[in-house]
Parts: C-alpha cells; sequence; structure tokens
C-alpha cells in the first residue's frame, strides 16, 4: 500500500508541476502532437489549448487534423504549421515523446530552445522536458490532460470536455481494450458530467464518405491470412486509392477491422508509399504490437503500435515477418504454422 500511495503522490506531484509551469508562464504556449493526429492527439491538444485560452493565455495550435476529427475542430482554432517560433513561447507537447522531433509534427521542435511541457503515455517516452507527466498506466493521454485542467484552475465547460472525451473513446476503442481500468470510467464520468458529448462524438466517427467504401473493397482483397490465422494482414497503395478516388485518412480505421478477424492476434495494415512503408499494428492475447513496431524502429503501446520502413514493400515484408516470427515464437505460438490459410 506504500508503494501505491508513493506513486499516487508522485503523479500528483508531477500533476501540478506541469500545471504550474503552463500557468507561470508569461509568454504564448504551442501545443503540439504527432504526425497524423488521431483522436486521443487532438482531443489532448484542444481540450488543453482550450482551457488555456479560457484563462487568457495566448495559444497557437499548428496542426493539419484528418478529415475524419474535423467535425471538432471550430473556425481557426487551428493553424498551419509554424515557420518560426513565437517569442517568448513556451512548448507543450502531448501524446508523444518530445525528444523524438521527426513525430513532433505543427513546429522545428530541434530548433526550439524554450520551455518544453510533456504530456504522454507512452511506454517508450524517454523522460526529458521542463516539465513532465508521463503515465503509461492509462489507456490515453486526454486523462492526464484532464487531471491537468482540474490543476490549472481553468473553468470546465462542455467545449473542454468533449474533445477530451474523443481522445479518452478512441484511444479504447469506445472502452473496449483491456486498457480500460476504473480510473477510465471515473475520468468519463467526469467529462460527462462536464458536459462531453460522448454520443455526438461517435455519430460523427461512424461517418464515412462513399471512398471510404471503395478502398475498403480493395482493401479486403489483399487480406493474407497467415500463421493458421492468427496473423491478419492487408495492403493499401497509391494506385488503389486513385482508383477509388480516395485518400490515406481513409485507411487509418482499416486496422482495427482486421483486427476482429475470429482468432487473430496480431493485424497488420500496410500503407505501401512505393518509396516507404507504413504499418499499423494492433493486437491481443498476449502477443505485444509494441515489439513487433520497436524491432522495425517504431514504438507505440502493447495492444497498438506503429512503425515506417524505407525501402519498397518487399523488403519492409521480409523485416516484418521476421519481427512477427520472434513476437510469436516470445509468445509461445511459432507452433500455428506459417503461410496464407486456403479459402
Amino acid at each position: 500500500m506504500s508503494a501505491q500511495n508513493d506513486a499516487l503522490s508522485s503523479y500528483a506531484q508531477a500533476v501540478q508541476t506541469v500545471a504550474e509551469r503552463l500557468r507561470a508562464h508569461p509568454g504564448p504556449v504551442v501545443v503540439l502532437s504527432h504526425e497524423n493526429p488521431d483522436g486521443d492527439a487532438l482531443g489532448s491538444v484542444l481540450g488543453l489549448a482550450r482551457a488555456l485560452r479560457a484563462l487568457g493565455r495566448e495559444v497557437f495550435v499548428p496542426m493539419e487534423v484528418p478529415r475524419y476529427l474535423r467535425f471538432l475542430v471550430q473556425e481557426g482554432e487551428v493553424i498551419p504549421a509554424l515557420a518560426e517560433w513565437p517569442r517568448g513561447a513556451l512548448a507543450a507537447v502531448l501524446d508523444v515523446d518530445n525528444n523524438d522531433p521527426t513525430r513532433v509534427a505543427g513546429a522545428d521542435l530541434a530548433a526550439f530552445d524554450g520551455p518544453v511541457v510533456n504530456i504522454d503515455h507512452h511506454g517508450t517516452n524517454r523522460r526529458r522536458a521542463t516539465a513532465l507527466l508521463v503515465d503509461p498506466s492509462v489507456p490515453a493521454t486526454a486523462m492526464l490532460v484532464a487531471d491537468v485542467v482540474d490543476a490549472l484552475g481553468a473553468p470546465w465547460s462542455e467545449q473542454v470536455a468533449t474533445p477530451l472525451m474523443l481522445g479518452l473513446n478512441t484511444d479504447t476503442g469506445s472502452f473496449r481494450f483491456d486498457s480500460v481500468t476504473p480510473r477510465t470510467f471515473e475520468t468519463a464520468a467526469r467529462l460527462l458530467a462536464h458536459g462531453a458529448r460522448l454520443g455526438w462524438i461517435n455519430d460523427n466517427l461512424n461517418q464515412n464518405p462513399r471512398s471510404y467504401y471503395l478502398l475498403l473493397r480493395e482493401v479486403l482483397d489483399t487480406m493474407e491470412f497467415l500463421y493458421g490465422g492468427r496473423v491478419v494482414l492487408a495492403r493499401v497503395d497509391g494506385a488503389m486509392l486513385a482508383r477509388a478516388g480516395s485518400t490515406w485518412e481513409d485507411v487509418e480505421s482499416y486496422v482495427n477491422l482486421l483486427r476482429g478477424a475470429e482468432g487473430a492476434v496480431l493485424a497488420v495494415m500496410v500503407k505501401d508509399y512505393g518509396d516507404r512503408v507504413k504499418l499499423s499494428l494492433r493486437s491481443r492475447g498476449g502477443v505485444s504490437a509494441q515489439n513487433v513496431a520497436v524491432a522495425l524502429g517504431g514504438g507505440g503501446h502493447v495492444p497498438a503500435a506503429g512503425a515506417s520502413l524505407p525501402g519498397p514493400y518487399a523488403e519492409a515484408r521480409q523485416q516484418l515477418e521476421a519481427a512477427i516470427a520472434a513476437e510469436l515464437h516470445r509468445a509461445g505460438l511459432e507452433g500455428a504454422g506459417t503461410g496464407a490459410l486456403a479459402e
């Protein structure tokens, strides 16, 4: 119990330190997250930015928001990537390790010499910042931001609570993943009490353009069932997008569809850009998507991770297969056999 109390005390202190740094900074705050932002990245950024603005602070949010999340963004709330940093700025980096500037989008963090606040829930975070709040035990960065908003003393409103609910909802798979804890529901209840529009969020997330379904038809034709059906893989390339009149944004949710295949413990969605390959990974049943991603130079969480590989797909496929085989062996599933299942 003492260790648990110490952990809670340490967490509370980190929340207060981050909030005090944000509250005391006299200049503008630039709120950033990772490239290709997901619901947790956008929700965390908007939740914190709106809370700071409610306190009268000058806030910049440079972000390219994907189509499927634009329903949450208000007119003029986000701006294009910064060409230069505002004088006297503080950088608040959310849902990504600030020590990996190649993944931080919206501004050149490597060229920034001012204070940095980092709020994140990835276990691979290297924990280096002026003020730091990192907790891999929580399923979404939005949960951490909610505690920071409380510590800031910012006024709660539907406009602050709803984006944080988006982050919590999306990173837990609508509260279906094993990462969900009693604390997750406690945070969700707080956000609902502050007016978060959960039903509205889900209704908007479930709407897809025609191109999404035209592309999905092509993607399903590429599906492979490997290792006795324990691994499900599909691929998309630029030619498929052109035929469907689609964009890369339409691909984002396909990996979760693959994960739903009965008997699958690992789902892999391959984005084939020609000169490079990007992988989205989802896992269950003791298999770690994170281990596969890390072996390929990427990162993420145990059930959800990703990696990017240079070169053509044929080369990346060999590396991917080696990483998958190693992880299945570690999980005691190497006896499942290899190769695609017969129809």
